[in-house]
């Protein structure tokens, strides 16, 4: 059983225009609507490799409406935690003369004392038995920083394996409280370390002495179009992004993690797992605005890689 959690979701809406030009009235393409979120792009990109998972996910006004709609078209199973406020929108915007991307994220809803306490609650009434838990993206504006922490907690308390995807203090807190993977970009491992930046041959260490802390088992290091580096105790494996065509950026990170988790539910190795998530994050790539990947794309790009390690191991 696989559940992901997501706080602070959105619809997420892209477009297209010739150019982004301050003050003059701009003709944009129609636009087109993803549900968006962490966690949701996570389930998506495991439906999308033919598994199946819980969404579980915050819902509010016509916005949340909305967003039920787009993840029952994504054939995803799902749970809402209601809430007052609107759900939101986030926007992406492409000049189609430059291939330059803008997004834009509003904060979301804030949660009052007795919908985070829902939250909690939601998750704690979760039908066992729970293998992976991947919980990603941001926490809604006034959450209490701990948040992630107490769910942290309550995975270790169950013996689930916690995946998280998130930054700043809402990681450090839940860190303290150890978890079982985390996917932080370079920039996120340095802060977490305490210093400035990482050089390349530093960051298999600042990994490692999260895992020697027992903050968690598994760091996966995101380092954009180079590819992603795995660190365990056992050891480390960098897998190298195929090269492609670059479109979008958005939902990489989670079509990385989707693939992974997909991966190790099936029981296979990190390495193998890694594999698989780096095809899926690089397919990502591939496609405009807030589209997610095709498993065809992801397919052929892990046989790239495969065919790759094997003219190394030979």
């Amino acid at each position: 059983m696989i559940i992901t959690l997501t706080l602070n979701p959105a619809v997420d809406i892209s477009m297209t225009v010739d150019r982004l030009i301050p003050e003059q009235k701009l003709h944009c393409s129609q636009p087109s609507y993803d549900a968006g979120g962490g966690g949701i792009n996570v389930s998506k990109a495991i439906r999308r490799l033919g598994g199946q998972s819980l969404a579980v996910f915050t819902s509010g006004g016509a916005t949340g409406i909305r967003l039920q709609e787009l993840v029952e078209q994504e054939g995803i199973s799902y749970q809402i935690i209601g809430i007052q406020e609107p759900s939101r929108e986030c926007f992406v915007v492409a000049e189609t003369a430059t291939n330059q991307q803008f997004r834009f994220g509003t904060p979301g809803p804030v949660l009052t004392g007795a919908e985070v306490s829902a939250c909690l609650a939601h998750v704690q009434t979760l039908a066992e038995p729970i293998d992976y838990l991947v919980v990603s993206g941001s926490l809604p504006p006034g959450s209490p920083a701990d948040l992630y922490a107490t769910i942290a907690r309550f995975a270790k308390a169950r013996h689930v394996r916690l995946v998280l995807d998130t930054s700043g203090e809402p990681l450090r807190a839940a860190l303290d409280e150890g978890v079982f993977l985390i996917k932080p970009n370079l920039g996120e491992l340095a802060r977490l370390v305490g210093v400035d930046r990482l050089e390349t041959d530093e960051i298999n260490q600042a990994a490692m002495n999260l895992i020697n802390e027992g903050n968690c088992e598994v760091v996966v290091v995101s380092l954009g179009p180079r590819g992603a580096l795995m660190v365990t105790a056992d050891g480390h494996e960098f897998v190298q992004a195929p090269p492609v065509k670059k479109m979008s950026t958005v939902g990489a990170g989670d079509s990385l993690v989707g693939g992974m988790v997909h991966a190790l539910a099936q029981g296979k190795s990190y390495a193998d797992a890694l594999r698989q998530g780096v095809a899926c994050g690089t397919a990502a790539t591939m496609n405009p605005g807030t589209e997610l990947f095709y498993r065809a794309d992801a397919d052929r790009l892990l046989d790239w890689i495969n065919q790759q390690r094997q003219m190394k191991l030979s």
